[in-house]
């Protein structure tokens, strides 16, 4: 068995999609070796089955939805052998759009078994023992994740009507940041630790941050008020938030996050309550992801049937 790809029937784009599990069965029949679809029954069975095909000799576990099924499968691969490969299907895609991996589903799964791909050693976060692959945080951002996660329908759209909603009844994290020897004391609108550059959808809250540097960096945005926030949307999308007012922006292997009470953090868009006291840490070049083929790196070698199958698809 070579590859294995762990399909989330319910994740983001996949729900509109009655036709993908056959698709995709299909597909993974002309890997190497014989590979096999797997679909998930519910939360944490992407964990469980990606764990299982690593320990089985998987080369390649592909997941195949957004990104709480990236986290579970991801979660799974950890310090394994098999490489991630990202097929995005959510509404956000944060890691998979920092990697570059193709957003439409034809060109992900050409990625999964192409020959000229690339396997890229990645750092992983950790918070309160929870994994994290893209991004965590408290404050407004989990707020979104929480009321998004409840909608029926996603996209951007709904994710902006979420955030309009969130921030309407926002109230600031009282906290105070841990970094070194340096203490800040924040009443924050969001805190959030980032491995990659981006939450998703190209807005680049941590810009120049790279997952495979050994460090995560954290952003703290304090800016008051509706015209504050406003000015800051633009710089999101142009990846120049860094430099605005009200956003404080550090780089480290760990941050400690002490709150005034227990409440809310979300890892990858999954929302958990957490203690008062959050230590987030880095675990360097944990986890290995497909990522197109780059000058100076070992390409994998891939079957004949696969490559050929690949260019069948539109």
């Amino acid at each position: 068995m070579k590859a294995v790809f762990i399909l989330n029937p319910h994740a983001g784009h996949n729900r509109r999609r009655p036709g993908l599990r056959q698709q995709l069965r299909e597909f993974a029949a002309t890997c190497a070796g014989g590979g096999r679809l797997e679909v998930t029954e519910g939360p944490g069975h992407a964990r469980e089955l990606a764990r299982a095909a690593a320990q089985q000799g998987a080369e390649v576990v592909a997941a195949v939805g957004g990104d709480g099924t990236m986290n579970e499968v991801a979660q799974g691969l950890l310090g394994a052998p098999t490489a991630l490969a990202l097929v995005p299907c959510g509404s956000g895609n944060g890691l998979a759009l920092h990697l570059r991996v193709p957003r439409s589903l034809p060109g992900a799964l050409r990625l999964a078994i192409d020959p000229e791909a690339t396997v890229r050693e990645i750092d992983s976060g950790e918070v309160a023992g929870l994994p994290f692959f893209n991004a965590m945080g408290i404050g407004l951002d989990a707020d979104i994740s929480r009321r998004f996660n409840g909608l029926e329908r996603r996209g951007l759209p709904a994710y902006i009507r979420a955030g309009w909603s969130a921030w309407r009844e926002r109230r600031p994290v009282q906290c105070t940041l841990e970094v070194g020897a340096e203490r800040h004391a924040l009443a924050a609108l969001l805190v959030s630790v980032l491995n990659s550059d981006q939450y998703g959808n190209n807005a680049r809250i941590a810009p120049g941050a790279e997952v495979d540097d050994g460090a995560l960096d954290l952003v703290a945005v304090t800016a008051p008020g509706v015209l504050g926030v406003a000015r800051l949307l633009p710089r999101l999308f142009l990846g120049s938030l860094q430099s605005a007012p009200g956003v404080l922006r550090r780089s480290a292997r760990r941050f400690a996050l002490v709150r005034t009470a227990p409440g809310p953090l979300h890892t990858d868009g999954e929302v958990h309550a957490g203690p008062a006291r959050l230590e987030v840490v880095v675990r360097p070049r944990s986890l290995r992801v497909l990522v197109p083929g780059l000058p100076g790196r070992v390409a994998r070698p891939i079957d004949q049937a696969a490559r050929s199958f690949a260019l069948l698809i539109p």
